[in-house]
This record gives C-alpha cells, sequence and structure tokens, in this order.
C-alpha cells in the first residue's frame, strides 16, 4: 500500500497499520533500481476546476504518475476544499503540515510573511518574460528563502497574471477615469493603496460575491488577471476593460518542508523537475490564452483599451509614493532580487 503523507491521509495509514518509515530501506532499494517512492500527496489549490492553478497542479499529477510509473500519486483538491473555501486556512493547513504540496498567490501566501508581496508592486515588470526571468534567477531564491523560515519548501512559480481592469462606467484612459468607481480588489495595502491614490473607492470584497455585487450596482468593476477575469464570465456583466498590466501576481508552488524531508532524494528530485515543468506549461498556457481570451471579450461587445507606455506615464507618477513607502517597508535585499528600484 502507499504510503500517505499528510495528516489527512496519515490518520487512516497509522489505524491499519501501513505506513512505513519515509527514509527506510524499502525507499533505498526502490531508488537503487531507479525507481521512486511508494507514495500518495495531496495538493490543496484555491481555484475551480478551470482555473489556471487547478489546471497546473492536475499537470503536474499527471506527469508525477506517468515518471512515477504510478509509485507516486498526488490528490488535487481544488476550490480549498480541504480548507472550507477558506484560502488563508489553506495556507495555515500547508505551513503545519496538514496537506502536502499547495499553489498559492503570492498575495494569499502573505499572510506568512508580508515580504512575499514585492513582486506586487505595481508596475515592477514590463512583461511576462520579464517577470518569468527574474523569478527564475533571484526572485525565486528569494521566495525560497523566506518560506523556508516557514516550514515550507518553495517548488516553483507560475503566472497567475497581470491584473487588469473592467468596469461598467466608463472608458478608464487616465487616472481621473477612475476617480470616483468602485471597484473590488482582493485586500491588502498593495491594491487599496493603488486605488486611493487614484481617487477610487477600492472595496475589499470576497470573490464569490463579485459578479452579483456588478449586477446589481454594488461596486463598479473589479481588477483581476484576464483567465479569471473570464472564467468567472465578468463581460456578460461588464462593458469596459483596460489592459495596463499595473501588478503581476504569480503562484508559488510549495511543500511542507517536514513532508518534503521525509521524501528520499531520488523522489525529490521527481517531484521538483515535475513541479517545475508543471509551472512553464502554466505559464505558456497562461500567456497563450490571454490574447484568444481578449478577443472573445472583444467579440462578446466589451470595448477594450489597451495603454500605450506614454498612456501608462501619469498612471505610474500617481503610485510613485506609494511604490517608494512599499520598497521601504518590504526592505532593500527584497527589492534587490525582484530587479525594483
Amino acid at each position: 500500500m502507499k504510503k500517505k503523507i499528510s495528516s489527512i491521509l496519515l490518520i487512516g495509514a497509522l489505524v491499519m497499520g501501513t505506513l512505513t518509515g519515509c527514509g527506510g530501506n524499502s525507499s533505498s532499494s526502490s531508488a537503487a533500481k531507479g525507481s521512486y517512492e511508494n507514495v500518495e500527496l495531496t495538493m490543496t489549490v484555491n481555484g475551480t476546476d478551470i482555473q489556471i492553478d487547478t489546471r497546473v497542479a492536475q499537470k503536474f499529477a499527471e506527469l508525477v504518475e506517468e515518471e512515477s510509473g504510478g509509485n507516486v500519486k498526488i490528490h488535487v483538491y481544488p476550490n480549498d476544499q480541504l480548507a472550507g473555501g477558506n484560502a488563508t486556512k489553506g495556507v495555515e493547513m500547508i505551513s503545519e503540515g496538514s496537506v502536502d504540496l499547495a499553489a498559492y498567490a503570492s498575495s494569499v501566501m502573505s499572510a506568512l510573511d508580508e515580504k512575499l508581496l514585492v513582486g506586487t508592486i505595481p508596475w515592477s515588470f514590463d512583461n511576462y518574460t520579464d517577470a518569468r526571468e527574474t523569478i527564475d534567477s533571484t526572485g525565486g531564491k528569494y521566495y525560497e528563502s523566506v518560506l523556508k523560515e516557514q516550514g515550507i519548501t518553495f517548488l516553483g512559480s507560475f503566472h497567475n497574471g497581470f491584473r487588469q481592469l473592467t468596469n461598467s462606467k466608463r472608458t478608464v484612459k487616465t487616472p481621473e477615469d477612475l476617480k470616483g468607481l468602485k471597484i473590488r480588489v482582493p485586500g491588502g495595502e498593495v491594491f487599496l493603496g493603488v486605488f486611493r491614490a487614484f481617487g477610487a473607492d477600492p472595496v475589499a470584497m470576497s470573490w464569490s460575491e463579485v459578479f452579483t455585487a456588478i449586477q446589481q450596482g454594488t461596486i463598479d468593476g473589479q481588477e483581476n488577471g484576464v483567465n479569471i477575469t473570464d472564467t468567472a464570465k465578468m463581460y456578460e456583466v461588464q462593458k469596459y476593460l483596460t489592459i495596463w498590466n499595473y501588478t503581476y501576481e504569480n503562484d508559488l508552488f510549495v511543500a511542507n518542508s517536514a513532508v518534503w524531508d521525509a521524501l528520499d532524494t531520488a523522489t525529490q528530485d521527481m517531484l521538483r523537475e515535475k513541479a517545475v515543468e508543471a509551472c512553464n506549461w502554466g505559464r505558456d498556457i497562461l500567456e497563450q490564452e490571454e490574447e484568444e481570451i481578449v478577443t472573445k471579450f472583444e467579440d462578446y461587445g466589451m470595448e477594450v483599451t489597451r495603454l500605450s507606455e506614454e498612456e501608462l506615464a501619469p498612471f505610474k507618477a500617481f503610485v510613485s509614493d506609494l511604490r517608494t513607502s512599499l520598497m521601504k517597508k518590504y526592505g532593500k535585499e527584497a527589492c534587490t532580487q525582484f530587479g525594483i528600484e
């Protein structure tokens, strides 16, 4: 029987008396044969079945099962099922080892350490290539060092997406166009601070409530990645889309360190390799699909405004003080690792 690592699976295994030591002789023997531990791992993500985090997790599970010949199985739980739909609780569970693996947006993971928000400082990345190169070098090493202190092992990163703006009221092409708009944000000082700088009225609200709130006129719009905007069918209730890449957000692919350290080296190496492969697959898919989704929005009747570098200049000027404040708060080391000046 497969070893079941997380406490959720561990209880049943202990009762049945079937769990063997994670670093026992059987592991060494299997590794010597060029195979991997016989183990089952749980992985939790926040998104729905069709969102990028769930798709990456499922891709990872497929890659791992294929590579291990079925020895290693990953059980993926979307929608934070194991945490009752509460992402913050989900982060606590990965930290304490109630689940083995997870992928959460950096803004969600920042509940453990606010410095994980450094990559979301407004207009820190020019494009996806820039973000990938930074995170795959010094940025990833920074995430690794911060998460290690929380008992979490960093395995990789994939795009949650550049966050864009939709609303029901008007075209947003200048900072003044944002004044007075009620915009849903996920909470947090970065998102709230940006929209307050423009004179908008940011409203922290659960994502599950946003569609209805827009329908009822409680709020005027929302900001999110194009992919999530699509899966939530915001094009049905929002007339205007502004492409401005105001902040980049990524998902951090992680493991509980105690669980990770209990695996043999061959299994660790294979899991890390497949995590990176799945992350890069997810990045490629999201980049490819974004342009297709924007075209879909236009075909549906949305007015899409793409801001040029010249048009973005006044927006960046409005948040210059906020950027300075955030850089000071997260510290020189964090900003240096992300190339933020």
